[in-house]
């Protein structure tokens, strides 16, 4: 009853719990359970939520216990985003610093003990510089400054190291079950990326009705071949996980562990550059999606602060880096679940009450707790290395054709094509410099000033 009268001709976000620039908010109280959002959420944000799970135990040193706990931490701050801090954006990954923040920690750092070290001063560095150019109102101008060749060489570097760590360093992943993975692969790319299948989805309903499934015929499909192919078998255990929390802050918190050494903090810069240029257009893509719809809403009036946003953005992370290390787990935009989520919003009050109720339910109102019962999370590991797989691979695709046409002339497609090159198999200093001299020496100085158009 209280959610009926709040809402009615009101010209501005839904009411919550104002703390400082941020506003809590509360399901039921302050917004109304989205059903067809949280039945979505509870299966696909929960899957790839545990998508790092194999790698956690195989690289890191974790528990399949101790894998699943980090992710539940990693998931609470992802949707503190919205339902605490009360930003309009449905958070993620800075998913393309993902392959390349990889292939710099596992080729670098031997122990369990230094990765997480690592990822700490990863995490903390990337919150300094976020809180400074918030708090600031820099953000904007750095990546304003920054040459279109050197942005394009950053994701194109994004998509090289996606490809490397799957058909390269963990190929053996793979060939311990080719049928599903290759399924599971070729049924993302064609739902995801096929025109063939975008034209055939606008003439038939039902397979429009699948492909909004998003990843989940993938698994289908490979969960049946994985089975009859024998690659897959299920060991399915029954009742309550009770997170080994102890034992994982043994494991990974820097009070236990033990603080990074200056170095670390330092080598992480040139990669925490990288990730901040992918995370702001991110953040711009995020916003332009809103901009584009809000129109459809005027009942809803949206709340957008890029500064507030970097301020968000620098807490989740430094929080992260203090109990649960593991960079770049805390951006601002899961872009595929963002489109999703505004396009059910446009289509009206009856739809969707608010874009923050919408989005809190996706991502469960910060709690899931699914991921305690065993069952479900027994049922879902065979998948989680398919699921990471996938992660890379989309990532990888999308990032390749997005660089792909950013370079405006040969000058600029060479340049992409060094940088992206030195970033993948060098240190990501390496590629950085190597970017900026040639575009020092080809195209000139003025790369780096702002252009009227931007």
């Amino acid at each position: 009853m209280g959610m009926k009268n709040k809402g009615n001709g009101r010209d501005g976000p839904p009411p919550g719990i104002k703390w400082g620039p941020f506003t809590a908010r509360l399901p039921i109280v302050h917004m109304r359970i989205e059903w067809p959002e949280l039945a979505q959420g509870l299966v696909v944000a929960a899957a790839t939520g545990l998508a790092l799970t194999p790698l956690l135990t195989t690289a890191f040193g974790l528990t399949f216990e101790e894998a699943v706990t980090i992710s539940i931490f990693h998931s609470i701050l992802i949707a503190s985003h919205v339902v605490l801090f009360g930003e309009p954006f449905s958070p993620g990954w800075i998913t393309p610093a993902l392959p390349i923040s990889l292939a710099f920690v596992l080729s670098n750092y031997d122990t369990p003990t230094e990765r997480f070290q690592m990822m700490t001063a990863l995490s903390i560095d990337l919150a300094i510089l976020l809180f400074f150019l918030g708090i600031t109102g820099l953000g904007r101008k750095l990546i304003l400054h920054i040459p279109t060749a050197i942005k394009a060489g950053i994701i194109l570097g994004a998509a090289f190291a996606a490809f490397k760590r799957v058909f390269v360093d963990d190929f053996k992943t793979i060939e311990a079950m080719p049928v599903s993975m290759i399924l599971a692969l070729v049924t993302c790319l064609v739902f995801s990326f096929s025109l063939p299948f975008q034209k055939m989805k606008l003439k038939s309903k039902s397979l429009s009705m699948v492909a909004s499934f998003g990843l989940l015929p993938g698994f289908f499909i490979a969960g049946i071949a994985g089975v009859l192919m024998g690659e897959i078998s299920f060991q399915i255990e029954w009742g309550v996980m009770v997170p080994p929390v102890g034992d994982l802050m043994a494991k990974v918190s820097p009070f236990v562990i033990g603080w990074p050494p200056l170095s670390f903090f330092i080598e992480a810069i040139p990669l925490v550059l990288v990730a901040y240029t992918i995370l702001f257009g991110d953040l711009l893509t995020g916003i332009a999606i809103l901009r584009d719809a809000e129109d459809s809403r005027p009942d809803d009036k949206l709340d957008i602060n890029t500064n507030r946003s970097h301020v968000v953005i620098a807490i989740r992370n430094g929080v992260m880096a203090l109990f649960a290390p593991f960079f770049p787990t805390q951006g601002c935009l899961w872009t595929g679940v963002h489109v999703v989520v505004v396009q059910r919003w446009k289509e009206g009050r009856e739809k969707m009450h608010s874009l923050i109720g919408g989005i809190s339910a996706y991502y469960m109102y910060g709690f899931p707790v699914l991921l305690l019962f065993l069952p479900v999370v027994t049922f879902l590991r065979p998948f989680m290395p398919i699921a990471l797989m996938l992660t890379l691979i989309l990532t990888g695709f999308a990032c390749a054709f997005v660089a792909l046409s950013m370079p405006r002339g040969r000058e600029e497609r060479g340049i992409m094509l060094m940088t992206a090159f030195f970033l993948v198999f060098f240190e990501p200093w390496v590629g950085l410099v190597v970017g900026v001299m040639a575009v020092l020496l080809l195209i000139g100085p003025g790369a780096f000033k702002i252009k009227p158009a931007s």
